[in-house]
C-alpha cells in the first residue's frame, strides 16, 4: 500500500464519487442488466455504467480507474469484452489503519 497514491486518487471528487458508488453498487447502478447476464453486481461494474453515471468522457473515466487500481484501491476482472471494477477492500482497510496509526 502506497498512502500518497491513494491520498492522490481520492483528491478528486470523481474518483471519490466513484469508490462512494462502488461501496453500495446496487443502490447506484441498475442491477438488471447484470443479473440477465448471470452476473451479480458485487462482481463489479463496468467502465460504461461509470461513465454513464459520471457523465464525463469515456476516456477520462478509464484513466481515473486505472490509476485507482493502481493505487491499489479498486480490482479489475474481464468476463468477455467488458471490464468490471470493485473496490479493494483489503487496500482500504489497510489505508483505513494506516490513518488511524500515523495521523
Amino acid at each position: 500500500m502506497e498512502p500518497l497514491a491513494i491520498y492522490k486518487a481520492l483528491s478528486n471528487e470523481t474518483r471519490s464519487q466513484i469508490m462512494l458508488w462502488l461501496k453500495n453498487p446496487e443502490a447506484y447502478f441498475d442491477e438488471k442488466p447484470y443479473l440477465q447476464q448471470g452476473l451479480n453486481i458485487r462482481i463489479g461494474v463496468c467502465v460504461g455504467d461509470i461513465q454513464a453515471k459520471s457523465g464525463l468522457a469515456q476516456s477520462v473515466i478509464s484513466s481515473y480507474l486505472l490509476s485507482m487500481q493502481k493505487a491499489g484501491l479498486l480490482e479489475s476482472e474481464r468476463i468477455g469484452k467488458w471490464t468490471y471494477y470493485r473496490r479493494n477492500e483489503k487496500t482500504i482497510q489497510e489505508f483505513s489503519e494506516y490513518i488511524r496509526k500515523e495521523l
